[in-house]
This record gives structure tokens, C-alpha cells and sequence, in this order.
């Protein structure tokens, strides 16, 4: 969980090269990455300054766990020291965000975010809301600090800032224990700060072990904060079979609990079944119980929008939101439940480029999800694997955890919530694409729960969607993966890749920021302003909007009355390789594509194929609106 273990002494007596050369090897080890230029130079100029201010304190013995990687996360720390309270004898942290600024302004009058000059990127968050973060997180799942309020402090050193009037914008948030700043010119005060937290002369090991060695899991009060916050949003309330299926898995998480057994639960439904809403109200009910649970997607788009939802008025329940690969190291039966979200996209393994040497094992990712939790509860629709090397499946899944000698538990969802609860157009959208075995495409009959229709031209498409959202509903465009995606131009402006004849529009923003009216990636779906691009299968899933407009690329036309695959007109990166992606997988996916992507609407399907004889045929399918 850290890079580098060491003290101020030890650090003292080695060459900044050499203690770089220790943490380079040690992050190659780590996460199969070498550092860049940059972080090696933050490393060579801060960690000697902090040993010095450490020693200068009287605090050498005490343990630098350097570059502290917070369990679930991806995130670092730079530094954590780990010692004893000089009153208590109790274990005792300071988490140190070590910053070489000589200034830093409030961005745009937001002492939130600041400009840092020199620095590109755009503007940083304020180190001491970033420190404080970073105690806040400890706080909630390292259980080794659950119950020892007092434990953590946490600090921003700018200590190149030897002006400080020109960081003064930083103080406009409010300091405190585990948010406080402190600059060059202040290394008396940081040095007393740091006495009234670590006792001089005692050293830290014993405390390191304590951390490092830590259980990870929210906490009691991490666990009620998420269960008063997720049970009482309305966007959560649940509809007929939907509690039945909450009420049995509560059920089989109670057997398992009273007969002291390991359980796996899968719960199948096809789109608009409720499955996501299930899994948040199991969230807060486990969580309102006081057992250890958290929520795990394999969509940086659906875990950010959740997070978003979940955790607006409360953002410490953020935290109780992770991805499927956040759980590698993790306890044997750790938490109590870990509820996976849209579990179809279970991947083979969690490794990937960045993933240190020692956990290259193979070992399946189904295996560390299974492991993480007594109960593991897997929510998953089959028809929506549309990516390779995804295997959620409850064949899968089933036949791995019977492998175990564990227990599995099917809770089938019958009923349909999207798509104005017309099971009718979901059946029809299977049959359409071929995923209904032999059953052939059928004409759509009009049902006054669904609409569907066709337009001649993207023009049209967007007029139509247009005023649908001139008369409140929300709508998205959507395509499948036909065009190129560029990355934005030096100026942030997103390229208009998809083009079709006259009609030129972007793919929705690729980077996790706003770009303009753009919204970030993973909020394409549910933020203001996604309706000016594309979205793809990728930002789409999980989502649904009122109006679905779906433009079919020329991979997926019909010919003979069905519809067939070309392979040569998808450009998805990860569909090139034929060795990893056979023709025949490759023509499933790509149905189970154009399945999610029509399927997302609540109230209606705008279709457009780039295809003349694709759109006759639809035409001759499904009937013009009166």
C-alpha cells in the first residue's frame, strides 16, 4: 500500500538519485509504470526537504510511508507519517500533500479551484481540501481508525512558497486538523504542528504495521451517513417485483449470516428491469443494518453518475461507489456484501498496464469479486456484453462459483421499466437484431406505452429529438462505433467525427472534464449540454433518457431480410484484433451494441440507418406515426 517505507534519518543519508532510483523501482514493481520526469523531479526536491523539517523537529525515528496508495482507489498520498501521540501513546498520523508552488490564485474567484502559474492542466484543486480528502477516506475505511477520532491530521506543505501573500488565496477555505497549510516561510509553525501530533523520540514502526496491515471497510459511521442518504432519494423508490427481489436477497444475505456460510446471489433482467435500483436500495439497507457493503460497476460512466446521484447532499457516500479491478488485494470475505452493478461486464482478469508484477497472476477478476464478500450479489443483463474479454454471465458465473463449492441463488426479473414499461418493444428489438434463437423480425404494432419511429436523414433525426426537448423531455443521439474519435483540438473543441453526408456532429467529450457546453464523459447521459454530441455504447449503457435517437452505422445493415454484420466498416479499437475477437463473437457483440443502444429510451425510438436499403426495410417494419 505505499512505495517507499523509510524514516527521515534513512533519508537524510541518501542521495535524492538514490532515493528516486528506490521509488522508481519500487512504482515499476507496483504498477508496471515508470514515473515521468515531473514526478521524479517532486520526489528529488520535496522528500529531502521534509526529512530535513523531521529532523529539524526532533521527529527523525518517526515512519515516511511515501507515495501511500488509499485502498479501493487508484489515489496516492504523498506522504503519511506514522508515529505516536506525545499525550495519548495512541497511534498517530499525519497525511502530508507535499506541494512545490511559490504561488497559487483562486480560479475565477473559486478559492475551491486555483490557478498555479507555469503549471498546465488548467486549474488544481486547494491542497488543503485535497489533504483533508485524503484523512476523510483513512477515516472511513482503513477500520483500524474507526474508532479513533483523533488519529489523523493532515497537512499541505508548499515549502518553495517562501511569500505568503502570493498562496493566500488557499486560506479561503476553512482549515482544520486534517486540513491545514503551511509554507516555507511558516517552518517553525508546521514543525510545532507537528509535535502536537507525533511524539519525539518514539519511533513509528509499530504504528506503520497498524495502518498498512489495516482491514479495509466502510466504517459504522461511513455506513449510516450512506444509509440515510440512499434510503430517502426518491429517484430509488422501488415498483412491484423489484422489492421482492430486494426482499430476497436481503433474505439470503440473513441465511447466509445465521448459518455462518458464503452465498453468491445473481440477479438477471433485461434493460429498464430495475436492476440498478435494486442494488442501491440493497446498499442502504445493508448499510442501515450496520454490515459492511459496498457498490461496484466495471463503468467509470455509471460508477461517476452514481456517485453524482448517491452522493449529492452527503459526498463522503461517494466513497462507497468502486469498480470491479478495486478489488485485488482485497480480505477474504472482507465486507459483508459487494453488490456489482451491471455485472455483465465482469471482465476475465483486472489487470492491466498498470498492474505491478506480483498480481499478473491470471487470476480471474469473477474470483476477486466472489472472494471480497460473504455475500457477493451480481446484477446482470446477458444481452449486454458487448465488449471482449467481458464474460458477466450467469453461466459464468454460476459454473465459477460452483468450482468453489459455493452455493448460487438465481433471482430472475420479469417485469420492464424502461421503455415505458412495454415488454413488447424489448422482445421486438431482440427479435429485430437476431437475438431471440430462431425467431425471425417481426413488424412493430403501435403501443401507446412506446413509440417508435423512422427518419430519412440525421438532419431529421435531430429535428425530430429537438422538439422533444423544446417540449421538456430529455434526449440523447447515440451511434454505433462507425467513425473515428479524435481527441479534442489544443483549444478544447471536440472534432465533428461523425460525419454523414452534410451533417457533421462530435462524439461526446472523451476526457472527465467539461469542454465548453460539453459535460464530461461519464456524464454524457445526465448532464445538460449531451445532447450537441454522439454518444456511444460506452457512455450510453446503463443510462436512459426519454427520447432515444439511434443511428445505425453501416456495420450492422440488412440484407435479405435480416440483418448482418461488416466487420470492415467498425471502427471500435477494441474489435481490430480477429486473434482476441473472432467474426462470430464479433457479430454477437455488435448486436448486443445496437440491443443497449436501442433500448435506452423511456418514452420513444427515433431510428436512422446510414443505408438506403436498411432504411426501407425498417420502414416496411415499422409503421409511420398518425
Amino acid at each position: 500500500m505505499t512505495l517507499l517505507r523509510t524514516t527521515a534519518t534513512d533519508v537524510r543519508f541518501s542521495q535524492p538519485d538514490s532515493l528516486v532510483e528506490q521509488l522508481l523501482e519500487q512504482m515499476v514493481f507496483a504498477t508496471g509504470r515508470r514515473a515521468g520526469p515531473r514526478e521524479q523531479n517532486s520526489w528529488r526536491r520535496s522528500l529531502p526537504t521534509l526529512a530535513d523539517d523531521l529532523r529539524d523537529a526532533g521527529l527523525a525515528d518517526v515512519e515516511m510511508l511515501i507515495e501511500y496508495h488509499m485502498p479501493l482507489t487508484s489515489q496516492r498520498a504523498d506522504v503519511v507519517l506514522a508515529g505516536v501521540h506525545p499525550e495519548t501513546g495512541a497511534p498517530s498520523y499525519v497525511v502530508v500533500e507535499l506541494k512545490q508552488w511559490t504561488a497559487a490564485y483562486a480560479f475565477e474567484d473559486s478559492s475551491e479551484l486555483v490557478d498555479v502559474p507555469g503549471m498546465p492542466g488548467g486549474p488544481k484543486l486547494n491542497p488543503i481540501n485535497q489533504v483533508r480528502g485524503y484523512c476523510d477516506y483513512l477515516a472511513d475505511f482503513a477500520r483500524v481508525l474507526e474508532d479513533q477520532p483523533d488519529s489523523l491530521a493532515g497537512v499541505a506543505y508548499l515549502h518553495n512558497a517562501t511569500d505568503p501573500s502570493l498562496v493566500a488565496d488557499l486560506r479561503g477555505v476553512p482549515v482544520s486538523t486534517r486540513g491545514q497549510l503551511f509554507t516555507a516561510a511558516e517552518r517553525g509553525r508546521f514543525h510545532d504542528f507537528l509535535r502536537t501530533r507525533l511524539a519525539a523520540g518514539v519511533a513509528g514502526k509499530t504504528s506503520a504495521d497498524l495502518l498498512l496491515n489495516s482491514h479495509v471497510a466502510p466504517s459504522r459511521q461511513l455506513l449510516k451517513v450512506a444509509a440515510d442518504e440512499v434510503k430517502h432519494r426518491s429517484q430509488f423508490q422501488l415498483l412491484g417485483n423489484q422489492q421482492l427481489a430486494v426482499d430476497l436477497v436481503l433474505h439470503q444475505v440473513e441465511q447466509s449470516r445465521r448459518s455462518n456460510s458464503k452465498r453468491v446471489i445473481v440477479v438477471t433482467g433485461g434493460p429498464g428491469s430495475g436492476k440498478s435500483v435494486i442494488a442501491l436500495e440493497l446498499l442502504g439497507e445493508i448499510a442501515r443494518q450496520g454490515r459492511s457493503v459496498l457498490h461496484a460497476t466495471g463503468s467509470r460512466s455509471f460508477t461517476q453518475t452514481l456517485r453524482k446521484v448517491a452522493g449529492y447532499r452527503a459526498p463522503r457516500v461517494q466513497k462507497m461507489f468502486a469498480y470491479f479491478n478495486s478489488f485485488m488485494t482485497a480480505e477474504t470475505n472482507g465486507l459483508d456484501v459487494l453488490i456489482m452493478d451491471e455485472a455483465h461486464r465482469v471482465r476475465e482478469t483486472s489487470v492491466d498496464r498498470y498492474t505491478k508484477a506480483e498480481l499478473r497472476t491470471g487470476r480471474p477478476q469473477v474470483d476477486e469479486l466472489i472472494s471480497a464478500a460473504r455475500v457477493p450479489v451480481f446484477l446482470l443483463d446477458e444481452h449486454q456484453v458487448v465488449r471482449p474479454g467481458e464474460m458477466g454471465s450467469l453461466e459464468q458465473i454460476t459454473a465459477y462459483a460452483k468450482s468453489l463449492g459455493l452455493e448460487v441463488v438465481h433471482i430472475p426479473l420479469e417485469s420492464q421499466f424502461r421503455c415505458g414499461g412495454s415488454e413488447e418493444y424489448v422482445r421486438w428489438v431482440q427479435r429485430l437484431l437476431g437475438l431471440a434463437g430462431p425467431a425471425a423480425p417481426n413488424p412493430w404494432s403501435p403501443d401507446p406505452q412506446f413509440q417508435v419511429e423512422v427518419v430519412d436523414s440525421p438532419w431529421d433525426l435531430e429535428r425530430r429529438l429537438q422538439t422533444k426537448l423544446d417540449d421538456g423531455y430529455s434526449a440523447r443521439m447515440a451511434a454505433g462505433y462507425c467513425w473515428p474519435w479524435s481527441k479534442p483540438t489544443p483549444d478544447g473543441q471536440l472534432v465533428p467525427d461523425v460525419q454523414i453526408g452534410d451533417w457533421h456532429r462530435p462524439w461526446n467529450s472523451p476526457v472527465n472534464r467539461r469542454l465548453g457546453d460539453a459535460p464530461p464523459a461519464a456524464l454524457w447521459a445526465t448532464q445538460d449540454g449531451g445532447f450537441g454530441q454522439v454518444g456511444c455504447v460506452y457512455t450510453a449503457q446503463g443510462f436512459e433518457y426519454d427520447w432515444s435517437g439511434v443511428i445505425l452505422g453501416p456495420d450492422l445493415v440488412w440484407r435479405d431480410g435480416r440483418f448482418v454484420t461488416v466487420r470492415g466498416a467498425n471502427k471500435d479499437p477494441d474489435f481490430r484484433n480477429r486473434t482476441k475477437v473472432s467474426d462470430l463473437r464479433f457479430d454477437l457483440l455488435l448486436r448486443h451494441v445496437y440491443k443497449v443502444l436501442l433500448t435506452r429510451g423511456m418514452v420513444g425510438t427515433v431510428i436512422y440507418s446510414t443505408d438506403p436499403e436498411t432504411r426501407e426495410a425498417l420502414r416496411s417494419l415499422i409503421p409511420a406515426p398518425e
